[in-house]
């Protein structure tokens, strides 16, 4: 029978991989994440989808919890935990995608979010975590069991809202110099990538006020969408450049013409158009009608698009 002291006793329980580091505490953190993100409601059912917001809890429960050197390997508990069984029934499985088999640990997020549609508990646990003070009699149970020295200064930061998501924010708004972790943002790796291309969509959402800085549309949905789109100003392959400071806010139809190269902004903020088209000037939603006009500026000089970004987009994107 799955009851809250087997549940609890299985947490006490996960087998961990061995390494000259120590035990490997993949596992653990990986269930911390999830019992967090169905406390603050990211998950409301029994699926357990990949998405920005999972791995950055994941490498933000990591900096705070693990004084090791074992790398910081979402994907590593994401296929391993189905080898654990609770009651001999599976504890973690992957339901895969349409077409795609999956026999080894695959090392790569986005491979990995391609053949993996979502994970599930075994059920009778995941109802157990519907309840608040279940989760919290887990979440102890994991800290005391396997994190006594580092307990503290999770508890801490979780209280005030400190930590690896908080900083990067900050980074990439401009507001922060990057923080030194055993994982930081110098040296971006593949899952970093991943957080920031959640994250960078929605901090210039929100610099912009959800407001396209060419046209001025705002359009925000009863159910919390908008169609405003995060344009990088030198593309990301490019210049691996994602804080607010290299984007706008557009409309789908000027974040296309911003990539072709119809229009682009000059040093003073104002928008030039491409003399390579043809179109109907006299239609209320022509490029035409937007030359010369000055795009609307984020909140904060520190938000404000990089002049040299600007110009670097005139040089090589931009067809005068």
């Amino acid at each position: 029978m799955i009851d809250v002291r087997s549940s609890i006793q299985k947490l006490k329980s996960i087998r961990q991989g061995t390494s000259k580091y120590g035990n490997a505490p993949h596992k653990l953190i990986l269930i911390l994440t999830i019992i967090e993100l169905i406390e603050n409601g990211h998950f409301l059912k029994n699926e357990f989808y990949i998405d920005p917001d999972f791995v950055a809890h994941f490498r933000e429960n990591w900096t705070l919890l693990v004084d090791t050197a074992h790398s910081p390997d979402f994907t590593q508990p994401f296929y391993y935990l189905q080898n654990e069984k609770l009651a001999g029934e599976p504890f973690w499985k992957l339901h895969l995608n349409f077409g795609f088999t999956l026999t080894n640990h695959i090392r790569s997020i986005n491979i990995l979010k391609d053949v993996v549609k979502y994970a599930s508990f075994q059920e009778d646990f995941y109802l157990l975590l519907q309840n608040s003070e279940f989760r919290l009699l887990a979440q102890h149970t994991i800290l005391e069991t396997y994190f006594t020295k580092t307990k503290e200064q999770f508890v801490i930061a979780k209280q005030f809202g400190k930590g690896y998501i908080n900083d990067l924010e900050g980074f990439l708004l401009n507001e922060k110099e990057a923080p030194i972790y055993n994982i930081g943002f110098s040296s971006i790796d593949e899952e970093e990538v991943f957080v920031r291309s959640g994250l960078f969509p929605r901090l210039i959402r929100k610099v912009y006020s959800s407001t396209c800085c060419m046209s001025g549309m705002k359009l925000i949905t009863d159910f919390g969408g908008d169609l405003i789109e995060a344009a990088h100003i030198i593309p990301f392959s490019v210049s691996k450049d994602d804080k607010v400071t290299n984007g706008l806010a557009l409309c789908p139809n000027l974040h296309t013409a911003f990539d072709k190269g119809l229009v682009s902004i000059d040093d003073h903020f104002r928008i030039l158009v491409s003399s390579q088209i043809s179109e109907n000037t006299e239609h209320p939603y022509s490029l035409a009608q937007l030359r010369q006009k000055k795009i609307m500026m984020p909140f904060g000089a520190k938000h404000y698009p990089n002049i040299e970004n600007i110009r670097w987009h005139r040089e090589h994107i931009f067809k005068d």
